[in-house]
């Protein structure tokens, strides 16, 4: 089933020319590939590019091992290309070509860099890459490209794309969707046992075989309860030193904090994780410690815990996470201290705003409620965002099906689904 991936396809083709390195990053098997040589490849086509001048090379092909060394890359390339004409080199999962020892050493840029730069030099080369590890194309290492690397994030499918092949009405789509997550191939997908198999084969032979790979773990036992913790705690307040407490009194593991810091980057770096911070509303300033932790898919989170923790309202607010980012926001988790007397007495507390989505001049405050059942709920999830003194939209997603209300206070209440369906729906 063909999933139009127009947001990443626009990115792109606005890219084009730019005198730039375009890096396609992601987490694997999210659609890159098919993004890169499908798409974008097809869209080259239309406009005229002949199969001389669409050099396409997968690095994670065995079939393609021996490119995978930065010398052979360059001659193989250099030998296609000629002054003649516009050429574009796609390369995809071009980590295979940068060796661990490389990574380790960052005074050194890697080979690679070198044979890519080189290609930009020629003036009549537009170069783009793929990559499913972020420590070598993160903000850092791109500087590595003097300003010449231009990086283009793909997610697993939204809930929009997902329709997009998903046959049946949006409510039985959300079931899906929640349950199995958007790694496109579950789509092509008709029964659930091919489904739970292919999420759980997926997560431990592709991503926890590349992080213990990449990252030279002797010892793996303690990154696969890591990511069980994490998975059960997904959207939870947490740092290294209540996890290194969960270890010690759950698994009885000695299990460090430096360690635990390690293996949450390694996941990070894998792009299966993101790490939301929390932020002071009223006092404007981001605050260290603890942090929440989201997936970057529902399917392979849950898959990692045998479908066994499939709670719908901590699943929402992974969901909504992914989503706001997808549109481009920075996310935050926002607090807010209230202070007041009660019984002539002073009091202080923290309230909690889900997340804080900022792009540019926009903001938004948003509330996942699953339900709203009473007055007391809708109060509760409310005086939160009422706390909040300034002029910036404020919004609560629910699990219902509700029309979009705005109450007297401008506090909108919209459905998941209607926020999920629409790039435009904060605007409503």
């Amino acid at each position: 089933m063909e999933v139009k991936r127009d947001r990443y396809l626009k990115r792109l083709k606005g890219r084009m020319h730019n005198g730039m390195i375009k890096i396609v990053t992601g987490i694997r098997r999210c659609g890159k590939t098919y993004l890169l040589f499908d798409l974008f490849g097809g869209y080259l086509h239309s406009l005229g590019v002949d199969d001389a001048h669409l050099i396409e090379l997968a690095l994670d092909d065995e079939q393609n091992a021996q490119y995978r060394d930065p010398a052979a890359l360059s001659a193989f390339l250099n030998g296609l290309i000629d002054d003649r004409g516009e050429y574009y080199v796609l390369l995809d999962e071009v980590q295979y070509a940068i060796s661990g020892k490389e990574l380790r050493n960052p005074e050194e840029p890697p080979a690679l860099y070198g044979v890519l730069n080189g290609l930009l030099r020629k003036h009549n080369v537009d170069v783009y890459v793929t990559g499913s590890n972020s420590k070598m194309l993160s903000t850092d290492v791109l500087t590595q490209f003097r300003g010449r690397g231009d990086e283009v994030r793909v997610r697993p499918l939204s809930f929009a794309e997902f329709m997009q092949g998903f046959v049946g009405d949006r409510y039985e789509a959300w079931a899906e969707y929640v349950l199995y997550g958007g790694m496109p191939l579950i789509l092509s997908m008709r029964s659930d046992e091919l489904k739970v198999h292919y999420l759980e084969n997926l997560f431990q032979e592709t991503y926890v075989k590349d992080i213990v790979s990449r990252n030279h773990l002797s010892k793996t036992q303690e990154l696969e309860d890591l990511l069980d913790v994490v998975a059960s705690n997904v959207g939870a307040l947490t740092n290294p030193t209540k996890l290194e407490a969960t270890f010690k009194s759950v698994l009885h593991s000695r299990i460090s904090t430096n360690t635990i810091v390690a293996y949450l980057g390694y996941l990070e770096e894998a792009f299966l994780v993101e790490e939301a911070k929390r932020y002071d509303v009223k006092g404007r300033k981001h605050i260290g410690s603890p942090k929440k932790y989201y997936f970057a898919d529902t399917g392979l989170r849950n898959a990692r815990l045998g479908f066994r923790q499939t709670e719908e309202n901590h699943l929402m607010e992974n969901i909504i996470y992914n989503e706001l980012r997808l549109r481009g926001f920075s996310v935050d988790v926002g607090v807010i201290e209230k202070r007041g007397s009660r019984a002539g007495e002073p009091y202080r507390k923290s309230l909690e705003v889900d997340f804080v989505a900022n792009l540019g001049s926009k903001r938004y405050y948003l509330q996942s409620a699953y339900q709203l059942p009473d007055a007391e709920k809708i109060a509760q999830e409310k005086a939160t965002l009422r706390a909040i003194d300034d002029s910036f939209k404020k919004i609560i997603l629910v699990r219902d099906v509700v029309k979009p209300t705005r109450d007297e206070h401008g506090i909108l209440t919209m459905s998941i689904l209607d926020f999920l369906a629409d790039d435009a729906s904060l605007e409503v």
